[in-house]
């Protein structure tokens, strides 16, 4: 079986030892690795034609989230993020998994869906009648407008047509949409505009809004892990009594929003960053699993955890509307070593191990949260930041972060006195 995710020591090496080893493990060239630093990624000049006004490229860093295995496979997953310690936990607990199975992972087809609002409808129930009657014609027209989507099977499946009276009477149709390789939006917009004229004629009605939907309720991840008890006990708990601090952690999400909003964000932390990394749209992705954690009426966690016969059972489900094919990977040099370095095959098998890192990120996290608390790992990791703003030379920010750690006094004051005392 593969090792391909696991590179114990990784974080110990220096850089170049870091691009060496991805070379000889993922067969990266010369170009590719120079993708990975700020000199060698996006040239200003394709940025410029990516984005109005533009002035410059931005960097954030990348990690590769290690020792995940999804389906049997080995994934090393890009992240990219700026907050201290999620790489870190998200690797540490794929470890933990990993020696427990590892996780299993699966992902809906790409049905999306396209709206269409029609306002000043004469008659909303005759409307829809006549809407639906010409439901072949329509989904024909959507397909007519994509002949790539088409030829590949792929398109306009299914319409829907719903009302609403208040606020403001109005029809909304829904295009549901195959994407296949593709988040879709640019087709799925085309789609809904082309649409638009017609049920206008159908409804009496004039179109508005025509445009997708970011929530991606019928394109749903999910992924779930089992880790037997006595796997998670720590210098000061035994395993049972962290698994049943970490339910009632997931317990606390499951009946306030307040808590629940800081769960999902935990979970975020790690679909964000290979969103981000993949070249995906994340804030869609962000969107849409915020709407569906509220689906019931009210905001609820995306994952859930449960004790079940010895064994810590945790699970996740969200929509996962990303990519495989167009987008950023076309255009941007470092999206493209990235996703080599990744090696799904579909958007399917991406969602999956999206969604994988979704509930390893948010495990680690209430596993830290109902433990030793949050602080303990993330003020370490900020202890970084904090001696590298207080003007640390690169070779003494780590002697001066472990100072102000072993000191407890992790502020800026303390960090200027250190770098201070180092010149």
């Amino acid at each position: 079986m593969s090792e391909q995710s696991r590179i114990p020591g990784f974080y110990r090496l220096p850089l170049p030892a870091r691009h060496a080893r991805l070379a000889e493990r993922f067969d990266l060239d010369g170009d590719e690795l120079a993708a990975l630093s700020p000199q060698g990624g996006l040239p200003a000049a394709r940025a410029d034609k990516m984005v109005e006004n533009c002035i410059g490229t931005f960097s954030l860093p990348i990690g590769l989230g290690l020792n995940f295995r999804i389906n049997g496979r080995d994934y090393a997953v890009p992240m990219v993020v700026e907050e201290p310690s999620v790489v870190a936990a998200v690797s540490n607990t794929a470890l933990l998994v990993r020696e427990s199975g590892g996780f299993e992972a699966d992902a809906d087809p790409a049905l999306m869906v396209g709206q269409v609002q029609l306002v000043d409808v004469p008659d909303l129930d005759a409307a829809r009648t006549r809407i639906l009657a010409a439901r072949e014609r329509i989904l024909a027209e959507a397909n007519a407008l994509q002949p790539g989507m088409r030829a590949r099977r792929q398109g306009a499946r299914e319409l829907e047509v719903h009302v609403f009276r208040e606020p403001t009477p109005m029809l909304v149709a829904h295009l549901v949409i195959d994407c296949g390789e593709a988040m879709g939006a640019n087709a799925i917009n085309s789609m809904a505009e082309g649409v638009a004229p017609l049920l206008e004629t159908l409804s009496g009605g004039n179109a508005v809004l025509r445009i997708l939907s970011n929530l991606a309720d019928r394109r749903l991840a999910r992924a779930r892990c089992r880790i037997p008890e006595a796997c998670l006990a720590d210098r000061t708990m035994s395993g049972p009594e962290v698994a049943e601090r970490i339910v009632h952690a997931y317990s606390h999400a499951a009946v306030d929003p307040y808590r629940a909003a800081t769960h999902n964000k935990g979970v975020m932390n790690g679909v964000d960053a290979v969103a981000i990394a993949t070249g995906n749209d994340w804030r869609s992705v962000e969107a849409g699993a915020h709407a569906f954690a509220a689906r019931s009426g009210a905001y609820r966690p995306l994952s859930r955890f449960a004790r079940v016969d010895g064994e810590l059972l945790g699970e996740i489900e969200l929509p996962m509307a990303v990519g495989n094919v167009g987008g950023s990977t076309l255009v941007h040099p470092t999206v493209a070593a990235l996703r080599k370095i990744l090696g799904v095959k579909d958007a399917r098998e991406l969602a999956g191990v999206m969604a994988a890192v979704g509930l390893a990120q948010n495990l680690g996290a209430l596993r830290a949260l109902a433990t030793v608390g949050i602080q303990r790992g993330h003020m370490r990791l900020h202890a970084r930041s904090i001696a590298i703003s207080a003007g640390a030379p690169d070779h003494a920010v780590e002697r001066i972060a472990s100072l102000m750690v072993e000191r407890g006094e992790i502020r800026r004051d303390a960090a200027e006195r250190l770098v201070a005392a180092e010149a």
